[in-house]
């Protein structure tokens, strides 16, 4: 899908004539996506990401071709139920964190955890009301 870009920032304060910097399209595909076959979309449901900017009802492009990385934010499976989660990587243990603004309970993840990787949140797709 191609939408028409308007090549200049917006500004939030006075309006600004826009014609004169009209480009030709933006693929949202292009912007947001880096490696296609290996990029899926899924929506959000809850708020225990809320302090990452992730909603309830917002929409997170999630890459599984990316390593997951400590503080990268990633969709995963944990005992069956899918979870979107902060993820802290160190030598020795896995960790799981929600941030919603709390003081979470880390989640860690040992040998008896049915845990996987989906893939790592590259962006949020925010609806506004």
């Amino acid at each position: 899908m191609t939408t028409p870009f308007i090549k200049f920032i917006a500004s939030a304060g006075f309006p600004s004539p826009a014609e004169d910097f009209l480009e030709p399209t933006l693929d949202l595909n292009k912007y947001l996506i880096t490696n296609p076959p290996a990029t899926f979309c899924v929506r959000v449901n809850g708020n225990s990401m809320n302090g990452a900017r992730i909603n309830s009802g917002d929409v997170l492009i999630v890459d599984r071709s990316l390593e997951p990385k400590t503080n990268n934010i990633v969709v995963a499976t944990l005992n069956g139920n899918f979870i979107v989660k902060k993820i802290i990587i160190n030598k020795k243990n896995i960790y799981l964190i929600s941030d919603n603004g709390e003081q979470s309970k880390k989640i860690k993840i040992d040998d008896q955890s049915d845990f996987n990787v989906w893939g790592v949140v590259t962006s949020v797709i925010i609806k506004l009301p």
